[in-house]
């Protein structure tokens, strides 16, 4: 073990991680990245597939976005945002209303996805007070769903062991099935389904609707739920319910945002329009920490009062539309138009997703997802009962393993393995990508 292993050991706790198990394996030191490419102190390199944890858009390094942190840098570090205004701030927010379901017309910088639903979550809650419907309080979510780790973004999202010793600091919320097709809650084929699933929601929203502020929902895929994929059918009746029983709806397009799923937001593939958007990981295309929750006309317009009325939205953070974060995320957006980024990844996505597709003839896949540049395995101990593994067989380290020795980086959910490729992907790297990830799955002792 190396002086830095045993340095990071004495002194750091890893996020997600038994900090028992570094003894036997170690975190890795990265010593630089460039592109798809992560290097370690041995002068390893590895595939970053899984884009730093959902947040890489355009490669490691890429030139134009440090070009921006550095001029930023030394014009303009940081300054509050209360009372105060900087232009970058502005022509992000321009941007991005632009970019979003024409409803949107405001833009409530914060730091990480966590504090874009956090701020969704009060923002909602308090236009019903502002309005005159002060029991509107709680919030209908699905049962896989993950909003982030803080208090009010783990109540919106599923329990499981993530949030059992933090119970007594939730709040209740109404949870729903998730439309999750391979094991669908009613017990029925995708295709020849109604989306039966979206009942549970109807049925929820229709008893008590008069004290639902809103439904919060990862349009289309559910990352943490093991990548999920589910009908764009499934999001457009849930917003129509939301409209019909006067509930807010929240998307989290925090994982999904920025060309992950082939569209620039991934409600577009449902046509929807939702009141609040949370936005982050790869806002700055990955590099600073960054978020926005984007809201409508009408729930900015119940804030808008004189003073002593004490409508204001008491909520705000220290780096709340800090200039280099702003920086780089304009410099990401551009980007996105001088590259072509979401035309090129149309073209590699039916390719991408057939040659995932193969993959299920193999023993152990018992289903396979994908939806533009990400793609999930889904492996099982019997695919005919579809039961799988038991988690002391920990199959996802097993395979995090076997990726390192061909130089991936995979981190499997349980026992969903998956690619969550940067945007920046060539044709070559794709096709390297994938065979080596044919074989890990191959290899896997399962």
């Amino acid at each position: 073990m190396s002086e830095w292993i045993e340095r990071d050991l004495r002194c750091l706790w890893h996020p997600y991680t038994q900090m028992k198990d570094c003894q036997s394996r170690p975190p890795i030191l990265i010593e630089s990245a460039r592109g798809l490419k992560l290097y370690d102190a041995e002068g390893n390199f590895y595939y970053d597939t899984i884009s730093s944890w959902w947040c890489n858009v355009h490669g490691h390094g890429h030139p134009k976005i440090a070009e921006a942190i550095g001029e930023q840098v030394r014009c303009l570090d940081h300054v509050l945002s209360a009372g105060f205004t900087h232009k970058k701030a502005i022509v992000l927010a321009e941007k991005l209303l632009a970019l979003a379901p024409a409803n949107l017309a405001r833009v409530f910088y914060s730091d990480n996805g966590s504090t874009a639903v956090e701020t969704a979550l009060k923002m909602s809650v308090q236009h019903w007070h502002n309005t005159g419907l002060p029991k509107k309080t709680k919030f209908v979510s699905l049962d896989l769903a993950y909003h982030g780790d803080t208090c009010g973004a783990m109540s919106v999202g599923g329990r499981s062991v993530f949030t059992q010793a933090f119970e007594s600091l939730l709040f209740d919320s109404f949870k729903v099935p998730t439309p999750y097709c391979y094991r669908c809650p009613m017990g029925l084929e995708r295709g020849s389904c109604q989306i039966e699933c979206a009942g549970a929601l109807e049925a929820t929203l229709g008893e008590h609707g008069d004290e639902i502020a809103g439904v919060i929902l990862e349009p289309l895929l559910m990352g943490a739920a093991g990548m999920i994929v589910y009908p764009a059918a499934y999001l457009e009746r849930a917003a129509a319910l939301a409209r019909r029983h006067n509930v807010h709806l929240i998307l989290d397009e925090v994982a999904t945002g920025f060309g992950r799923t082939g569209k620039m937001f991934a409600c577009e593939h449902a046509g929807v329009k939702p009141d609040f958007m949370c936005l982050s990981k790869g806002i700055t295309g990955g590099t600073l920490p960054f978020a926005a929750t984007l809201a409508t006309e009408a729930v900015y317009a119940s804030f808008y009062d004189d003073y002593e009325k004490h409508k204001t939205l008491y909520h705000g953070h220290t780096y709340n539309a800090n200039p280099i974060g702003c920086a780089a995320a304009l410099a990401s957006l551009a980007i996105f138009e001088e590259e072509r980024t979401l035309e090129r990844i149309q073209g590699m996505a039916p390719g991408f997703r057939e040659r995932l597709e193969q993959l299920g003839a193999l023993p152990h896949v018992g289903d396979v997802r994908t939806i533009g540049m990400v793609g999930a395995l889904e492996i099982v101990q019997d695919k005919e009962s579809k039961e799988p593994f038991p988690v002391s067989d920990r199959i996802g380290m097993r395979l995090f393993e076997e990726g390192l020795k061909r130089n991936l980086i995979l981190r499997p959910m349980g026992h969903v393995t998956y690619l969550f490729l940067p945007l920046s992907t060539t044709e070559a790297e794709l096709a390297e990508i994938l065979e080596k990830f044919s074989e890990t799955i191959e290899q896997t002792r399962l």
